[in-house]
């Protein structure tokens, strides 16, 4: 088979998408995890920092079979940023504000893309931009506010060692807090079976689904006034 027929078969559309979506989930989890390591930075913990953790280089922070859940089921996570506890001067509190800050940067850049998404259709028409650019951005802006979305979701997930455990045992007496963190590296084993069994399937995709609403009853409003300006 010739090149020139090989290339014939490709699905290009497909192939693009693709590429949107492995692209979308690597800023989403590279700013996840950033943003753990800057929050613990600044209540004291350095040890991501030292690390080499806080970049925005996506290749910190890739884990091959989170990447590979996210661009399939949208839901998945990154290599946890390190983070030392000891360091903080509320451990339990810091580690719950730090824990708390990956999922609220994925639901700040999910509201992000929506506004920014509104905004293109705008900006595209008013300008007469060509529709195949106008889809493709918009396309990849839809992408990357689902992954946002899915992550938030997902990370928020009270089985440890997701961000959503490290908030719940924040309220728990310091002496059972500190038990249970002895047994979170179990809770990974436990967290694939039911993901594996497919348990948190439906109820993921509802949350994702509900957030998405809320965040798109927000995010229309700048275009909105922006259509109304540009008349």
């Amino acid at each position: 088979m010739s090149i020139t027929s090989w290339l014939q078969q490709l699905n290009f559309d497909t192939l693009i998408s693709g590429g949107m979506v492995v692209v979308a989930a690597l800023l989403a989890i590279t700013f996840h995890e950033t943003c753990h390591g800057l929050v613990a930075c600044w209540l004291g913990d350095p040890t991501a920092k030292n690390a080499g953790r806080l970049t925005l280089n996506p290749l910190r922070h890739v884990d091959l079979v989170g990447l590979a859940m996210i661009v399939i089921f949208r839901f998945g996570w990154a290599k946890p940023v390190p983070i030392d506890a000891r360091n903080f001067r509320k451990p339990k509190r810091d580690m719950a504000i730090t824990a708390l800050a990956g999922p609220m940067s994925n639901l700040l850049l999910a509201l992000a893309a929506l506004v920014l998404e509104g905004l293109l259709l705008v900006v595209g028409v008013w300008l007469s931009m060509p529709y195949a650019a106008i889809w493709y951005l918009a396309q990849f802006l839809e992408y990357l506010a689902v992954i946002n979305a899915g992550l938030a979701v997902f990370n928020l997930i009270p089985i440890p060692p997701m961000d959503g455990s490290k908030v719940l045992l924040s309220f728990l007496p310091t002496k059972l807090y500190l038990k249970w963190m002895q047994y979170e590296q179990y809770g990974m084993f436990v967290l694939m079976a039911v993901l594996l069994l497919g348990l948190l399937d439906a109820p993921l995709m509802f949350l994702r689904g509900g957030l998405l609403e809320g965040l798109n009853a927000i995010a229309v409003w700048p275009a909105r006034w922006l259509a109304m300006l540009l008349g």
